[in-house]
């Protein structure tokens, strides 16, 4: 979908989005193809502050250049485009898990690190501490679930092309706060 398509896809799922400096053109599109693209990606972010979670998202950081997903979800449950196009936050993930979202089915578990996620996946980042302890406020939880959906609904793919970082790439953990089961239950009957 183009830049325009997923910006109005996010409205009408109902979503607050915030378009942040020149979004629609800032991608990593340089360092390699984006696409096809078969689901949607949630991380959490390992930050406190909104205005300082949208920054690091947009623009990355020394060892990792931004944008480091497409949209920022922040605490209130706005939506923040910081980048479309290839952005640096699925990294290397397993194969096998590309090919489960890919047929919608379920999982298997991730155990190797072989295949390029940043060209295959939407991506947004959820600011949270991801401790565990930091909360999830129900306004963020209802803007992961809409913001998957939308993009779920623009492509016709259902719940299971909506992923965690965790499940994608050994070693990863995010989102810790909630289960991806869970989101995926949201967003399916989101998507009835």
């Amino acid at each position: 979908m183009s830049a325009g398509s997923f910006l109005k896809a996010l409205k009408a799922e109902g979503l607050t989005v915030v378009e942040v400096g020149d979004w629609r053109d800032h991608n990593r599109n340089h360092k390699g193809a984006w696409g096809p693209v078969h689901g949607v990606m949630i991380h959490h972010t390992v930050t406190r502050g909104s205005a300082r979670t949208v920054d690091i998202c947009r623009k990355g950081h020394e060892s990792l250049p931004g944008p480091l997903c497409h949209g920022v979800i922040t605490k209130d449950g706005r939506v923040h485009l910081v980048g479309y196009g290839r952005a640096n936050h699925a990294g290397l993930g397993d194969d096998d898990v590309l090919r489960a979202v890919i047929a919608e089915k379920g999982l298997p578990r991730d155990n190797e690190a072989n295949t390029d996620g940043n060209r295959h996946f939407y991506g947004f980042e959820c600011e949270n501490l991801g401790d565990g302890d930091d909360p999830w406020p129900a306004a963020q939880l209802e803007a992961i679930e809409r913001a998957a959906a939308a993009v779920c609904r623009h492509h016709g793919w259902n719940e299971r092309s909506v992923i965690g970082h965790l499940e994608w790439q050994p070693g990863k953990v995010d989102p810790r706060g909630f289960t991806m089961a869970s989101m995926r239950e949201r967003i399916r009957d989101r998507l009835k």
